[in-house]
C-alpha cells in the first residue's frame, strides 16, 4: 500500500502554487505562449505539407511546360522542312514566276492556316544597281507600280526585298518590295542563315503587313544559292512569316477551363521580350522556364499556374484541426487564469477598500471645503452691497443658483474636467430660450477642473445678470458673443462681448457683480479679468487654466469596484 508523505504534498502544493502565480502574474503572456507553440508547431507542418505541394506542382507544371516547348519546336521544324522544299526547288528550277511559285506553295498542301504563318515568300537578293530593275520587272508582273522600301542607304549593297508572299492576300501585297536586309533583327538572321546554311528565326519584330498596328511577330529565313562550293552565290532567301500569337493560338489548342497562362519570350521573360500570351491564371501562382530551340533561334516558354497561391486539402485540414487544439487550449488555461485571479481579486478587493475610502472622503472634504468657501464669500460680498434682506436674498438666491448649476455638471462628471461651453450654456440657459435675444458661442474643445469650472460659472452668471438688467438681454434684438481661444496648451482666453444694447455709461457705480468677479472669481483663476464698459456694450475677458482630465478624476479601477 502507498501512502503520501508530508514532503511530497508538500511538492506537489508547491508545484500548483507555482502554476497558480504563473497565470496570475502572467494572466495574458501564459496562455499566449501556449496558443503561440501551437500555432508554430501547426504552421510548421503545414509548411511542410505546402513545400510538398507545390514541388509536385512545380514537377508537373515542368513536365507540361516541356510538352508545350517540344510541341512548339516540332511547328517550327514543321514549318523549316517547307522552307527547306522551297529552297531545293529554287536550286533546281532557278527563277520562278509568281505564277509557278503560287502552284509550288499549294502543292505543299500546307493547312488552311500555313501551320500558323501568314504565308511562304520568296525574296531576291539584289545590289543597289539593279533595284530599277527589279522594280520594272516586279511592277509588270503584278501589274501595279511598285517600289523597294526603303530606300538603301549610302554604303550598303546588299539589298532584299520581298519579292513573292503566298497566299496572294491583300494583307500580304502590302509587304512586297520590303527590303528585309534594312532591319536589323531581320538582318541578323539572314546573315546566320547563310552562314550556317539552315533555317533561322529572327527574333522579336513586327511584320510590316501588320500595317499600324504593333503586334509582335518574327520571320523563318532559308537561304538559297546558285553553285555549289567556295563559288557559290546567295540567290535569295525563302521565307514565312508569323504572327507570334496567331502562330502560339494554332499550336496549342487549350481547353475552356484552361487555369494557366502561357507565354512566349524571345529572350529573358519581361514585357519588352513578349512574343505571344493566352490564357489566364490568379496573381501569387508559381511558374517555370522553358528554353524553346525555334529554328536556330533560342525562345523561352513560360507557363503560370495558380496552383500554390492557396493551401491545399491537406494544409487546410492541418491548419484546421491545430487551431481547434490551440483554440480548446487557449479556451482552458484562460478559465483557470480567471479562477485564480478570482481568488487573488477577492483578497485584494477587500484591503483596496480602504484605500478607496480615505481617497473619496479626501476628494469630497476638499470639494465642500472650496464650495462653502464661495458660499461664504458671495455671502459676505452681498450682505455688504445691499441693505434690504429682499435684494439680499434674490442675489443670493441667484448666485447659490449658479452654483447648482456648475454643480450639476461636475456631477454628471463625476467631478472631472467639464466643457466649458456646457458651463456657459447651463449659466445662460433662461436667455438661450429666448427669441428676440441672440447669444453666440463659439470656441475649440476645452476642459475645465472643477474649482475653475464653479468660479468660471459665477462670472458667467454675473454677466448674464448684468445683461439681463442692463445691457444687450434686457432688449429686444439685442446680442451677446461668448469667444474662446487657446492662448496656450495650459490656458484659454474667454471674451464676453455685447452689442445692441442700451448706450452704457462710461462712469458708473461698480456693482456687486464687478466685485465679485474681481475678487472671488479672479483669485480663484488666478489670473487677470479684463472688463471695460464700452459705449456699444460691456466687454470682458477671463484668461482660464485648462487642465488634463487624469489630475482630477477618481482612480479608474476604483470606481469599476
Amino acid at each position: 500500500m502507498l501512502t503520501a508523505t508530508p514532503d511530497s504534498n508538500r511538492e506537489s502544493g508547491s508545484r500548483r502554487g507555482g502554476i497558480q502565480r504563473w497565470l496570475t502574474d502572467f494572466p495574458r503572456a501564459v496562455p499566449l505562449a501556449v496558443l503561440l507553440l501551437v500555432l508554430a508547431i501547426t504552421l510548421l507542418s503545414v509548411f511542410a505539407i505546402e513545400a510538398g505541394e507545390r514541388e509536385r506542382s512545380m514537377a508537373e507544371l515542368r513536365k507540361e511546360a516541356q510538352a508545350i516547348g517540344s510541341a512548339i519546336e516540332r511547328r517550327g521544324d514543321g514549318a523549316a522542312a517547307y522552307l527547306r522544299a522551297g529552297a531545293a526547288l529554287f536550286v533546281v528550277h532557278g527563277d520562278l514566276s509568281r505564277e509557278e511559285f503560287g502552284a509550288f506553295v499549294d502543292e505543299l498542301r500546307i493547312n488552311s492556316q500555313y501551320l500558323g504563318a501568314e504565308g511562304i515568300g520568296w525574296a531576291r537578293g539584289i545590289t543597289r544597281m539593279q533595284i530599277d530593275a527589279f522594280e520594272t520587272a516586279l511592277s509588270e508582273e503584278l501589274g501595279t507600280p511598285l517600289r523597294v522600301t526603303p530606300r538603301p542607304l549610302l554604303g550598303g549593297n546588299r539589298i532584299v526585298p520581298i519579292t513573292y508572299l503566298h497566299p496572294n492576300t491583300e494583307r500580304n501585297q502590302r509587304a512586297l518590295g520590303f527590303d528585309m536586309y534594312s532591319e536589323s533583327a531581320r538582318r541578323a538572321a539572314m546573315d546566320e542563315a547563310e552562314r550556317s546554311v539552315r533555317p533561322t528565326a529572327t527574333g522579336r519584330v513586327v511584320l510590316v503587313q501588320e500595317g499600324r498596328s504593333d503586334q509582335p511577330g518574327f520571320l523563318i529565313y532559308m537561304p538559297v544559292f546558285e553553285g555549289l562550293g567556295p563559288t557559290r552565290r546567295l540567290k535569295g532567301f525563302i521565307f514565312s512569316p508569323f504572327n507570334a500569337g496567331d502562330f502560339l493560338t494554332s499550336t496549342i489548342q487549350l481547353p475552356p477551363d484552361y487555369g494557366q497562362r502561357i507565354s512566349l519570350y524571345d529572350g529573358a521573360p519581361d514585357e519588352e521580350n513578349l512574343l505571344a500570351q493566352m490564357g489566364s491564371t490568379a496573381a501569387g501562382g508559381i511558374s517555370v522556364s522553358q528554353p524553346v530551340n525555334f529554328s536556330n533561334h533560342q525562345m523561352i516558354l513560360q507557363l503560370e499556374s495558380s496552383g500554390g497561391a492557396g493551401l491545399s486539402n491537406m494544409g487546410v485540414l492541418t491548419l484546421a484541426f491545430g487551431l481547434l487544439v490551440a483554440s480548446l487550449m487557449l479556451a482552458l488555461l484562460r478559465l483557470l487564469t480567471r479562477q485564480a485571479n478570482e481568488d487573488r481579486a477577492a483578497l485584494e478587493w477587500l484591503q483596496e477598500q480602504d484605500s478607496i475610502r480615505e481617497s473619496l472622503t479626501r476628494e469630497l472634504n476638499h470639494r465642500v471645503k472650496n464650495t462653502l468657501a464661495n458660499v461664504l464669500s458671495i455671502i459676505a460680498l452681498t450682505r455688504n452691497r445691499t441693505d434690504r434682506v429682499d435684494e439680499f436674498a434674490d442675489g443670493l438666491d441667484g448666485r447659490i443658483r449658479a452654483l447648482s448649476a456648475t454643480h450639476d455638471l461636475l456631477t454628471r462628471s463625476e467631478w472631472g474636467t467639464t466643457p466649458l461651453r456646457d458651463v456657459v450654456e447651463a449659466e445662460l440657459a433662461p436667455y438661450l430660450a429666448q427669441d428676440d435675444r441672440i447669444i453666440e458661442l463659439s470656441g475649440p474643445p476645452v476642459q475645465l477642473a472643477p474649482n475653475d469650472a464653479l468660479s468660471f460659472g459665477l462670472a458667467v452668471h454675473e454677466l448674464g445678470t448684468n445683461a439681463g438688467r442692463y445691457g444687450a438681454l434686457s432688449v429686444h434684438g439685442g446680442n451677446v458673443t461668448v469667444h474662446w481661444d487657446l492662448v496656450s496648451d495650459k490656458l484659454v482666453r474667454v471674451t464676453w462681448q455685447e452689442h445692441g444694447g442700451p448706450p452704457v455709461k462710461p462712469e458708473r457705480q461698480r456693482g456687486f457683480g464687478l466685485h465679485l468677479i474681481e475678487r472671488i472669481v479672479a483669485h480663484e483663476l488666478g489670473q487677470p479679468v479684463e472688463i471695460e464698459f464700452a459705449a456699444d456694450g460691456v466687454r470682458c475677458v477671463m484668461l482660464i487654466p485648462v487642465r488634463k482630465p487624469s489630475d482630477f478624476a477618481l482612480r479608474a479601477r476604483y470606481r469599476t469596484q
